[in-house]
């Protein structure tokens, strides 16, 4: 890999900006001060040292961000903050960008990558990963309009797919969907005569919110959660391969 190509991947200088620290002297590859910013580099070998920092190189970064109101789930908007403004600008270098969408006045967990790959898997409408949701409602919610939520009911033309709902109380609780239609929970219990007041993501796929994390702060994930969803994206392809044989 080249070298100004490992510094950008990690955030850690544009290419423009390594070739210009490499004039000044400011890089070394193993101790050696590096003259070209295209010199070749084995990134998981090879010890490079940009303005006397070491450099860890990462391929993917996961981010766990517990989205605040008002802000848009995108890497750019004409008109309200987005996401990504929330995190470090060397992450943003790297390309991250928010896996999946939460409403604008949506809180809660969500998931910034810039894996393609996995962002993909992951929200497959065929992969079927569930969300899971609290929230709070205009009116109380009986039991009979539950059973109609959790069969599936009309919004627009489409019958949404099975769900689970946990009343906390009269009119609160949690609802797990494994679907994203556009304004879909707000939708479901719109045509069951009810309306959200708030709404909370708390877990996707299996991903928590952590209850340590304060509302507009972001961490990135241990390995356990990696590899819980690198589990989870195993088990959906395994299910698939399942059902066609």
């Amino acid at each position: 890999m080249r070298l100004d190509k490992l510094l950008s991947e990690s955030g850690i200088a544009s290419r423009r900006e390594t070739a210009r620290a490499c004039r000044a002297g400011q890089v070394t590859v193993n101790g050696v001060p590096a003259n070209r910013p295209d010199q070749s580099v084995d990134e998981l070998t090879d010890a490079v040292v940009y303005c006397g920092v070491p450099v860890l190189y990462r391929k993917y970064i996961y981010l766990l961000l517990n989205k605040p109101d008002g802000y848009v789930s995108a890497t750019e908007d004409g008109n309200d903050p987005v996401v990504t403004e929330l995190v470090p600008p060397e992450y943003l270098r790297m390309g991250i960008f928010p896996c999946g969408r939460l409403d604008k006045h949506t809180l809660g967990l969500m998931l910034l990558t810039n894996d393609g790959a996995l962002s993909h898997r992951l929200l497959a409408p065929k992969s079927h990963v569930t969300k899971s949701y609290r929230f709070a409602l205009q009116d109380a919610l009986p039991k009979e309009k539950i059973g109609l939520l959790e069969q599936g009911v009309n919004i627009g033309g489409y019958t949404t797919k099975p769900c689970r709902i946990r009343m906390d109380t009269a009119s609160s609780g949690v609802i797990s969907i494994t679907e994203g239609k556009y304004h879909q929970i707000k939708r479901m219990m719109e045509a069951v005569g009810n309306k959200i007041t708030a709404l909370e993501r708390i877990s996707f796929g299996p991903l928590s919110l952590d209850p340590g994390l304060p509302r507009g702060s972001w961490r990135e994930l241990t390995a356990q959660e990696i590899n819980a969803l690198s589990r989870e994206i195993q088990a959906q392809t395994e299910g698939k391969e399942s059902e066609l044989s």
